[in-house]
């Protein structure tokens, strides 16, 4: 999906949580077509190709209001976007993130790759190649955006950013990792099923809320 749509969707299901007009906490599961986006405190500079190349590859570019700095996505790596009552869940923003890479952890390992943290930084690495990021924003304790996952991602458009804000770094995904080529949809049902038992959810399929 075009991650402009997506976003406004994370802020319309915000604003209705707010307000108490939806008591569900939800779970948007989604790959976006290409796009560059820029968390509060990054800058242009974290881009080392002009705008106009940008342009030129068909790749959107977005300022938004979550944590960290300069992240791709595309199609091939799925984006997790949990709208919570942190609150209701009992939960602090430091247990969230800390689920949110669990979770990519244990897919990674579903398919046979040993995926671990960095101390230094957040997000899923392997080795010293990043496979997971997370930025995340907090709206009166509800939080949204989340995590990316690369599974069979095309990685070339990292090289014309430095990811989350560090240069000379790697981005790898579950295909290069594993040696195979895993199906999107089965690393989906993994990571759902993960977060699930990290977050404590139930799920129920909607098609729209």
């Amino acid at each position: 999906m075009p991650y402009k749509t997506v976003w406004q969707d994370q802020l319309r299901l915000v604003r209705a949580k707010r307000e108490g007009r939806l008591t569900q906490d939800v779970l948007i599961l989604v790959e976006h077509q290409p796009v560059f986006t820029l968390g509060r405190h990054a800058t242009k500079d974290h881009l080392l190709v002009s705008l106009d190349f940008i342009r030129q590859q068909g790749i959107e570019l977005y300022q938004i209001e979550r944590g960290g700095d300069v992240t791709y996505h595309c199609p091939g790596q799925l984006v997790a976007y949990p709208i919570l009552d942190l609150r209701g869940k009992g939960m602090g923003i430091k247990e969230l993130v800390f689920a949110l890479e669990e979770a990519m952890i244990s897919t990674a390992l579903n398919f046979g790759v040993l995926a671990n943290r960095d101390p230094q930084n957040r997000g899923v690495w392997v080795g010293d190649k990043k496979i997971g990021s997370i930025g995340l924003a907090l709206s009166r304790g509800i939080t949204f955006h989340g995590l990316a996952f690369n599974i069979q991602a095309c990685l070339r458009p990292f090289s014309w950013i430095n990811p989350c804000g560090l240069s000379n770094i790697k981005m790898t995904s579950l295909a290069m990792e594993s040696g195979k080529l895993p199906r999107t949809e089965d690393a989906r049902e993994r990571l759902k099923g993960h977060l699930a038992r990290l977050l404590n959810f139930s799920f129920v399929p909607v098609d729209r809320l």
